[in-house]
């Protein structure tokens, strides 16, 4: 497999990803999320919680996950080694969280739909989120999700603060992060294909049925699917399904044919052969993840976060239970 020693993640990230966060960034209302994020949530409830509920992976629990996840992160070239682990929830699926300790996170659902070649492919795009500094980010625009839409106006001020606005431009940022990801799931593997058919199982695979599944044929779906962008009508759906406004639903992902439609466009691109030659962006001397650390390590900070962070809960708690019953 290849490797990229001291690589940037500038040298992958996709320019739409770099764009919507500079809109993001410079919409009103940010810097007041950002400052209440970081004042009442912390990464270490999070980490305690996969250690206290999750099977941590190491050179004695899931060894040949340990040695695959190893191997991704020396090829990202991502220090200090994040943490993996594994977490008992029957959706394939996976995630990253954490800035000052990050770590991965597989569900058990996805050992078992994927190859282990295609594992790698999953372990490497969450590894690139880390490598872009994504995690904060993501987590910022779920808390504030749920504050404006639990709590309103009634704590700390943040309902007068998270415009719908704001909310649909973490969303479309997120959706454009996935595909930077995406390229670091590429870059590790240097083929196309498993990144791809762990996409398409990711979409519909079936354990049982997946000698029936076609990756040729996937790939022509994503082609019709690229081709309704020719009627106009046909974007409107799209935005309206992405940013379901009225229920307040919003996906964090871009749909699959989609991402492998940009995926392909970059394996054919000069950019990419750049790097595989070795010609790419260098990480700053602080370190292969460009993440600026704003969390404080001090006893008496973590006494006052801990009790923001019961009160916020406790507050969220109160107010949905006062709902209506069957209101969701």
């Amino acid at each position: 497999m290849p490797s990229y020693p001291g690589i940037s993640s500038e040298a992958f990230r996709h320019p739409l990803d770099r764009e919507a966060e500079q809109a993001l960034r410079s919409l009103p209302g940010f810097d007041m999320v950002a400052r209440k994020f970081v004042e009442f949530v912390y990464e270490r409830p999070q980490f305690v919680f996969l250690m206290g509920n999750s099977i941590q992976v190491g050179p004695r629990q899931y060894a040949s996950l340990y040695n695959i996840f190893r191997e991704c992160v020396r090829d990202l070239d991502i220090y200090p080694e994040p943490s993996l682990f594994i977490a008992q929830n029957p959706q394939a699926n996976a995630h990253a969280i954490g800035q000052e300790q990050p770590s991965v996170i597989l569900n058990s659902g996805l050992l078992d739909l994927l190859s282990d070649e295609e594992i790698r492919t999953v372990i490497a795009h969450e590894l690139g989120h880390i490598k872009c500094g994504h995690t904060t980010l993501i987590q910022m625009a779920r808390w504030a999700m749920e504050v404006a839409f639990f709590i309103g106006d009634l704590t700390f001020g943040i309902g007068n603060i998270v415009s719908r606005g704001l909310i649909l431009a973490f969303y479309e940022w997120m959706r454009k992060a996935e595909l930077s990801a995406d390229r670091a799931a590429f870059l590790v593997t240097d083929d196309l294909n498993p990144v791809m058919l762990a996409m398409m199982k990711l979409a519909g695979g079936s354990v049982r049925h997946s000698n029936e599944c076609s990756l040729e044929e996937f790939l022509r779906q994503a082609e019709r699917y690229q081709q309704l962008d020719q009627d106009s009508l046909n974007q409107v759906y799209k935005f309206l399904l992405y940013n379901n406004i009225a229920q307040n639903v919003f996906l964090s992902h871009p749909f699959t044919v989609e991402r492998v439609h940009y995926l392909q466009e970059w394996s054919k691109s000069e950019d990419y052969r750049q790097i595989r030659a070795g010609n790419y962006r260098r990480a700053s001397a602080e370190g292969s993840v460009e993440v600026q650390s704003e969390a404080s390590s001090n006893d008496n900070d973590v006494d006052v976060l801990r009790r923001q962070v019961e009160e916020l809960q406790r507050e969220i708690n109160r107010v949905k239970s006062q709902r209506p019953p069957g209101e969701q």
